[in-house]
């Protein structure tokens, strides 16, 4: 999944409701957001199938960014079935999201 257009709320909660998803708020004009885009591209690709793996820009989506509490980018956020799980602020390395992927995908699915 690549970059994701504007959104309304609504369409964001969708697609973060089911499964494990890393969402990295993010925007073009952002240094350490291109920084960071290699790790995530590649996150992407080794984690198809087992977690969507997700790029908004906030510029595109301000009122999501807002909701959130989105201050400073790059924000990576990940979901766990439309649960927040974890949040990371600023550049982070390939190993540190890898890890918090595998514990959410490993986790077993809690009852609502």
């Amino acid at each position: 999944m690549g970059a994701i257009g504007r959104l309304t709320r609504k369409h964001f909660e969708q697609s973060v409701l089911h499964g494990v998803t890393l969402v990295d708020f993010d925007a073009p004009w952002c240094g350490p957001c291109r920084t960071q885009k290699p790790i995530i591209d590649a996150l992407k690709k080794n984690y198809r199938g087992k977690a969507a793996v997700k790029n908004i820009n906030i510029d595109d989506n301000q009122d999501i960014a807002m909701h959130l509490g989105v201050q400073s980018i790059p924000t990576i956020i990940l979901y766990k079935d439309g649960r927040e799980m974890d949040r990371f602020i600023g550049v982070q390395t390939a190993g540190t999201l890898t890890r918090a992927l595998k514990k959410l995908i490993d986790r077993p699915r809690h009852p609502n």
